[in-house]
């Protein structure tokens, strides 16, 4: 993280709170919380207060179930806590925040992934004919 006085860095000394995840679930099922907790807290402890949740699986329909209360988020922020790159991820998919930078690269080789997928497929396909 960069210093305050650089001009782009952010001010995490002075934030006591942080939005972050704290894991639940059990072994091969992960399932997250969306907590404010204390910043130097380990994960597992008490949390202030739970903001939503997350699971990261896909259900039958195929979607990644989350749900938000975005009102405390809100206030949350508003009082100086600072968010975590995963949660920060998550809302700017949500819409709440901008998209991060992050969440582009993935997607932008996501799609490379694929255009290789269905080349190799095609010329599978061609050389077998």
């Amino acid at each position: 993280m960069l210093s305050p006085s650089s001009g782009i860095g952010r001010f995490s000394t002075k934030s006591a709170k942080v939005i972050r995840f704290v894991r639940k679930g059990c072994t091969n099922r992960p399932f997250f919380h969306i907590v404010v907790a204390e910043r130097r807290r380990e994960q597992f402890e008490p949390v202030i207060e739970q903001l939503g949740s997350y699971d990261p699986l896909p259900n039958e329909n195929n979607e990644k179930l989350v749900s938000l209360n975005l009102e405390r988020i809100r206030f949350w922020m508003g009082n100086g806590a600072l968010v975590s790159k995963p949660v920060e991820q998550l809302l700017g998919l949500a819409g709440f925040l901008p998209i991060h930078p992050t969440s582009y690269m993935v997607a932008w080789r996501n799609r490379k992934a694929a255009e290789k997928e269905a080349e190799k497929k095609e010329s599978d396909a061609n050389s077998a004919s």
